[in-house]
């Protein structure tokens, strides 16, 4: 919206940097940073009043029990923060776009039933939260409701049916059909907004892995939407996906504020309201700039503890039908619990996998001059 302003650069000459996508990115960032830090005290404190903590703890924690007591009374739904702090700060920043329109739709399509089931579970006290149908038919309509848009849009119609994979300078398929465009950012879509979903269990894990994630991603969308770069990266131009940059620099300043009090020990978590957004976002975003399987790379902390998960299932199910006695892989899945089992303290295991999200970025921005 304030890019607008650049037009009245002849009256005062200042204005014309709000053209440039790098000037309103780092605005960007600063705004959420600013935004988050105002609302965050305001709406935890609410929290608490409103006593929007779990209240019980998961017996799936096993030992780890003891581990949660001093944390089933933290306030969830944190991830309205982030939200709040994000949505405003990309209206203000960005221009508006069918590509910058489709990501805030996704994320605030799926920040919703993030939200009915924290509500569900703080406020009803009911553990499973909404029902799988329900979470399902949401995250259909954010993807259906999102790929209509990108299909009938004469500026994203055809750019979208590409399919990009790292290492090859030309598109795997030039134009899919929407039937398989349709199935491949559902996975994604869901996919990523289930990995985030599971990764969030410790104090700052997913938010910080989130940070990195969306630090790559700024840069990548601001290489697509640049012709000269694009061209000498060999990736693919996808004119107006540049104003995703200033979408990942609202997500980096969100969320820097909510890492500052999800930091260990948490004063809020972020909730199913947030992580089944960001997931979203990330998931879709990575789409329209032409990078999804770029994102495996990059996101290959969620991919890890999605991963544990579907294995550790997987393998008791099988050596259950098999033997009658089913075995695990893993001490407790998701794979962050596999290593507090161990003994690693809470602080250690984030940190660590910290540094692994960040050489998963640092991997990922390399495929873009492996061509």
């Amino acid at each position: 919206m304030l890019s607008y302003l650049s037009d009245y650069a002849e009256f005062w000459g200042p204005l014309r940097l709000l053209h440039y996508i790098t000037v309103r990115a780092v605005g960007a960032a600063v705004t959420a940073l600013f935004i988050g830090f105002l609302v965050g005290p305001w709406l935890i404190g609410r929290f608490r009043a409103l006593k929007f903590g779990h209240g019980y703890i998961d017996e799936r924690t096993g030992s780890l029990g003891a581990t949660y007591f001093d944390k089933k009374h933290t306030p969830t739904m944190g991830g309205l923060i982030i939200f709040v702090a994000l949505f405003v700060s990309a209206v203000l920043w960005a221009e508006p776009n069918v590509w910058v329109f489709v990501a805030l739709f996704v994320y605030t399509a799926l920040t919703v039933p993030g939200w009915r089931d924290d509500y569900l579970k703080v406020v009803h006290k009911n553990k499973d939260g909404i029902r799988s149908w329900e979470k399902i038919a949401w995250q259909s309509l954010a993807t259906v409701g999102a790929l209509a848009l990108l299909l009938w849009h004469p500026a994203s119609s055809a750019k979208i049916r590409e399919l990009w994979v790292p290492f090859l300078k030309t598109a795997l398929i030039p134009s899919m059909p929407w039937w398989l465009l349709l199935v491949l950012i559902y996975l994604w879509i869901v996919g990523f907004s289930n990995a985030i979903n599971l990764t969030d269990g410790l104090d700052g894990l997913a938010v910080g892995c989130t940070i990195t994630v969306a630090l790559v991603f700024g840069i990548m969308a601001y290489a697509a939407g640049n012709s000269v770069i694009a061209q000498y990266l060999l990736i693919s131009y996808v004119p107006g996906t540049g104003e995703l940059t200033v979408v990942c620099a609202a997500l980096i300043g969100a969320c820097m504020a909510f890492l500052w009090y999800n930091s260990h020990p948490a004063e809020v978590f972020m909730g199913d309201t947030g992580s089944l957004a960001l997931g979203g976002l990330i998931g879709v975003m990575a789409f329209m700039i032409h990078q999804p399987l770029t994102l495996v790379i990059v996101g290959g902390v969620f991919v890890l503890e999605a991963l544990s998960v579907i294995l550790q299932v997987g393998w008791f199910k099988f050596t259950r039908r098999r033997t009658g006695t089913g075995r695990r892989l893993f001490l407790m899945a998701p794979l962050h619990h596999h290593f507090q089992k161990l003994g690693w303290p809470e602080t250690k295991v984030v940190l660590r996998f910290w540094v692994l999200s960040l050489g998963f970025a640092l991997a990922g921005l390399a495929t873009l001059k492996l061509r």
